[in-house]
């Protein structure tokens, strides 16, 4: 405690009028100290489920049915191994991951009244369990019915899995812009992430060792995810590449144990055991053992026509740690580059730009080599050794973009052959493996915005980010206006649905919190989806596509007509004002939603981003509602503006707080509805006037 309270003295959080923390330390590491501190006072619950989790030790939390998720998450996560890794980490990294836990810790310490639901005490190795910031890494791509049906017994799909559940597509938007195309010669860059509400953290955090970093954290960890320096800044997109593999393994009984053929050699699959503890109903702990298995590929996960199933990914711990810490200090376009060389960021594309007026696509840098004849999305013969990984690929294999002509580059969760408009690299000249998704109607909307437009001001590219044009809807409503056009005078839908048709025919493809034509397309769209949202994910189209190839002009009108009928059910008329039902709600501060349409609600104007919306609001009815609440979609938005000096405005759902009773729980929903972005306090004399509170980790705050 001595130490702690030795290490809190140095250490300064300054609340801004936002209750954003502005974390002060000599060292880095008591900036991280107090970084920690200040992230568990704001949502102590969010760093424990996000490190139960990473540990694969929810169960010991929520009970005997996230067995699964635990034993998918510790087939890569070893204790033991963790340990050592972190007793071989290099100096630096150690005294920041021994900082990370003491903040933890001294807050659990000085807070008895806060009773973790497992992690009662958090050591510094654990850190190494959680290394980048994304929103469902790399394990999770592993399924869970298939892992429970190979160690436990037979599990159907989930609905998830199948695509009969609509989910928001995840991931986000990032653009840059150089200085040539911007009004104030400048570079330009739009961080937007679109994640599950309230999965990060915002935080200005400095030290006296040259850390001057701001920016979104995921809950739990100790560097800044997506965000920016004084010089530099930088938005992670979640990548379309294919870097997570499987590999089907011909395996035979041979003994007590199980050999698998590779070539023309038969070798041993490892063998070992794994203990999970889980909660019983009556609050004590049981426990249950799986051995397990794994061959060179990976571990073993499921079974498929009678071959095991082994899963290969990046898991490089201290690398990528390193890799997602030293980034934040990088100042320019090289040195950001030089960090990556680590070659340790597997899922996140990036958007760069920095003061210099260097700006940047860049693909993910763990990127194994393999031989193009196979097909990498589906599973390989994991007995034939040419389908096994060759390496990685340098970073000037990959197909990123530095520095284009054309002004400006973009990711929306799309294949990198639009990144930089006629400048973006050539699907032909690499490998199938770079992209498994192609485009989506986010892209077509960047591009309609960036192409041949200067000018550019953190104002405009603000509005860009908020622009409300839906090309999925002005794609899928042509076919189905025509369809409509088409039907016999004598069939009853012509009629019944002369109105609704008229209403989207005259429609701009624009939302807007009035319009109605907003609600009938989304219901419309949203119809079709529950429909064929499973077929889609059988052909691996999205749903978007596969409406406008798959589904016959007749399905098209009797969704209309399904979506009419359904808002005269809900809501007593079909002809209801967007408005009126998405909204945005924080009622409590738990971790699974709950609505009530009830109590106060929030309306915001943008849709779902599967339509094409830059802005997006990931909504839906929930048991017991008929308005849609969102829970995912832009989760931070922040406009950043290099030059001499650093200029940003963010706006973060919800607020900064996960105390419902704060008074920075709620604060920012109606800025973030507007699309009305705060100015963020990045220098003391713009902090100046806007200080909420100032003390010591550990101490009363005051102001």
């Amino acid at each position: 405690m001595a130490r702690w309270q030795a290490r809190a003295a140095r250490v300064t959080v300054t609340r801004d009028d936002w209750g954003i923390p502005h974390v002060q330390g000599p060292r880095d590491a008591d900036a991280v100290f107090g970084m920690m501190y200040a992230q568990a006072e704001d949502d102590f619950s969010r760093v424990e489920a996000n490190f139960l989790t990473a540990l694969g030790r929810t169960a010991e939390a929520d009970g005997e049915d996230a067995l699964w998720a635990d034993l998918r998450q510790r087939l890569y996560v070893d204790p033991a191994e963790l340990k050592a890794q972190y007793a071989r980490s290099p100096g630096w990294l150690k005294l920041l991951m021994n900082a990370w836990a003491d903040g933890l810790n001294y807050y659990l310490a000085v807070h008895p009244d806060v009773k973790p639901r497992a992690l009662t005490r958090f050591e510094p190795w654990m850190a190494l369990s959680f290394t980048e910031g994304s929103i469902g890494g790399d394990i999770e791509r592993i399924s869970l019915s298939e892992l429970k049906t190979f160690y436990g017994t037979p599990t159907p799909p989930a609905p998830e899995e199948t695509g009969a559940v609509q989910r928001e597509p995840s991931g986000s938007n990032g653009i840059a812009i150089a200085p040539k195309l911007t009004e104030g010669g400048k570079a330009l860059l739009l961080i937007n992430p679109h994640t599950s509400f309230y999965f990060r953290s915002e935080a200005h955090v400095t030290s006296g060792q040259g850390l001057d970093v701001y920016g979104a954290s995921t809950w739990g960890q100790f560097f800044v995810y997506q965000g920016f320096n004084a010089k530099a800044g930088w938005m992670h997109t979640s990548s379309t590449n294919d870097n997570v593999d499987q590999f089907a393994e011909r395996v035979s009984k041979k003994g007590d144990g199980y050999t698998y053929r590779y070539g023309t050699d038969e070798r041993p699959v490892r063998a070992g055991a794994i203990t999970l503890r889980y909660k019983k109903p009556d609050g004590t702990m049981g426990e249950r053992s799986f051995t397990t298995y794994r061959t060179h590929h990976g571990p073993v996960v499921a079974i498929k026509d009678g071959r095991w199933i082994a899963t290969a990914l990046m898991w490089k711990p201290v690398p990528a740690l390193e890799q997602s810490w030293l980034r934040t200090k990088a100042t320019d376009l090289k040195g950001f580059l030089r960090v990556a060389g680590r070659r340790a960021n597997s899922s996140n594309d990036t958007l760069f730009a920095d003061s210099k007026g260097e700006i940047a696509f860049l693909m993910p840098q763990f990127m194994p080599r393999r031989d193009n004849r196979f097909d990498y999305t589906r599973p390989v013969d994991g007995s034939d050794p040419a389908t096994d990984w060759q390496g990685l690929h340098t970073l000037s294999s990959l197909p990123s973009v530095l520095n284009p002509n054309i002004g400006w580059v973009r990711n929306t969760n799309d294949w990198p052959w639009s990144s930089a408009g006629p400048e973006s690299p050539k699907a032909a000249d690499y490998p199938r493996y770079m992209d498994q998704t192609g485009e989506n109607f986010r892209g077509v909307h960047a591009d309609l915005l960036l192409t041949g437009k200067s000018g550019w001001t953190p104002q405009s590219l603000r509005a860009a980010a908020f622009d409300s044009y839906l090309p999925g809807f002005a794609a899928l409503l042509p076919p189905l206006i025509a369809a409509w056009d088409a039907l016999p005078a004598e069939d009853p839908l012509r009629a019944k649905l002369a109105d609704p048709i008229a209403l989207l025919r005259g429609w701009d493809y624009r939302w807007a919190g009035d319009s109605l034509a907003t609600t009938l397309a989304v219901f419309w769209g949203d119809q079709l989806f529950r429909e064929v949202g499973t077929f889609a994910q059988a052909e691996r189209m999205n749903v978007p596509a596969y409406i406008a190839t798959k589904v016959s002009p007749a399905d098209k009108i009797k969704a209309l007509n399904a979506a009419m009928e359904r808002l005269i059910e809900d809501f007593g008329n079909w002809q209801v004002p967007w408005r009126n039902i998405n909204q945005f709600q924080r009622l409590n501060d738990s971790i699974q939603p709950e609505f009530d349409d009830a109590e106060e609600a929030f309306p915001v104007p943008f849709t779902s981003a599967q339509w094409g919306s830059l802005a997006s609001f990931g909504a839906k009815a929930w048991p017991g509602t008929r308005r849609y609440y969102g829970t995912s979609g832009n989760s931070f938005v922040a406009v950043v503006e290099f030059g001499e000096r650093v200029k940003a405005m963010a706006v973060m759902a919800g607020g900064q707080s996960g105390d419902k009773w704060s008074p920075h729980f709620t604060d920012q929903i109606p800025r973030y509805a507007a699309g009305q972005l705060r100015p963020v306090y990045f220098y003391p004399e713009e902090l100046k006037g806007h200080v909420e509170q100032r003390y010591h980790p550990g101490e009363e705050k005051h102001e």
